[in-house]
């Protein structure tokens, strides 16, 4: 999981809210930080979520008054080990692979899928 940074200039905080404007209701509303981040809305640290301000004759609505730092979800957490196992088992096996060709005398001219086409060495 990524971790976003304050939208406000100058803030290099951790995100923990999400701030959307409903223009036509002259509406803020901050709430939980949201899965991703979107093209209107702004995500703000503890500090400004709590600080901020609207316009005269706006209203600010608040969904949540403790907004706490997003903990890693289940997938978050089995999409990284299923990473990380991915890597483990890939690693060294192209070196493998070549160390065996130079071991044997049969050239490789092609390989699709599980195939492999070997040419004939006394030819």
């Amino acid at each position: 999981m990524t971790s976003r940074s304050c939208s406000r200039s100058g803030c290099d905080e951790r995100a923990v809210a999400t701030l959307t404007y409903v223009y036509h209701e002259s509406t803020a509303v901050i709430g939980p930080l949201a899965t991703r981040a979107e093209p209107h809305g702004y995500d703000l640290c503890r500090r400004h979520s709590m600080n901020l301000s609207a316009p005269k004759g706006w209203e600010v609505i608040r969904l949540a008054e403790d907004f706490t730092d997003p903990e890693p979800t289940d997938d978050d957490l089995l999409a990284l080990a299923d990473a990380v196992r991915e890597v483990g088992l890939n690693y060294g096996v192209e070196e493998e692979r070549q160390q065996q060709s130079t071991r044997s005398s049969m050239v490789e001219v092609a390989r699709r899928g599980h195939l492999t086409v070997l040419a004939d060495p006394d030819a």
